[in-house]
C-alpha cells in the first residue's frame, strides 16, 4: 500500500533544501533567541520578510526556519549564491526595514560560511 503525503499550507510550493559540501553557494545561519510567547509572532514576521523581500533578491536560493521545541529559539538556514549576495541582502533598504521589528522580538546572531562536512545514510 502506498500512502500519499498531503501538503499543509506551509508546505505548498516549497522547494527542498539540499545540504552539500560545496563552495558553489554560501550558507547563512541565523539564531534568534525569543521569549516563548513571541516565537510564533517572530516566525510569522520572518516568513513575511522572506516571502516579500528575500525571495526577490539576487542570489537567494532557499530559506528554512527551525523552531526550537523549547520555543526560545528560531534558526534560519539560508542558501545564497555567494557572500556578496548575503552582504547585498543585509544592506537592502527593504530588508533593513525589518531589522528593528526582529530586534523588538528577539536577540540575533548569525554566521555565513561553506558546508565542509555532510554525512548521511
Amino acid at each position: 500500500m502506498v500512502s500519499a503525503q498531503i501538503a499543509t499550507p506551509l508546505e505548498e510550493n516549497i522547494m527542498s533544501t539540499t545540504i552539500a559540501v560545496t563552495k558553489q553557494f554560501t550558507t547563512l545561519i541565523n539564531t534568534l533567541t525569543v521569549e516563548p510567547e513571541n516565537q510564533q509572532q517572530l516566525i510569522e514576521l520572518l516568513r513575511d520578510c522572506t516571502e516579500n523581500v528575500v525571495t526577490q533578491l539576487d542570489g537567494w536560493i532557499s530559506t528554512s526556519f527551525i523552531a526550537a521545541t523549547d520555543q526560545r529559539h528560531v534558526v534560519i538556514y539560508s542558501q545564497w549564491r555567494d557572500v556578496v549576495s548575503v552582504e547585498a541582502m543585509q544592506a537592502n533598504p527593504d530588508m533593513l526595514a525589518y531589522f528593528p521589528k526582529f530586534a523588538a522580538l528577539a536577540a540575533f546572531d548569525g554566521i555565513a560560511g561553506d558546508v565542509v562536512y555532510n554525512h548521511h545514510a
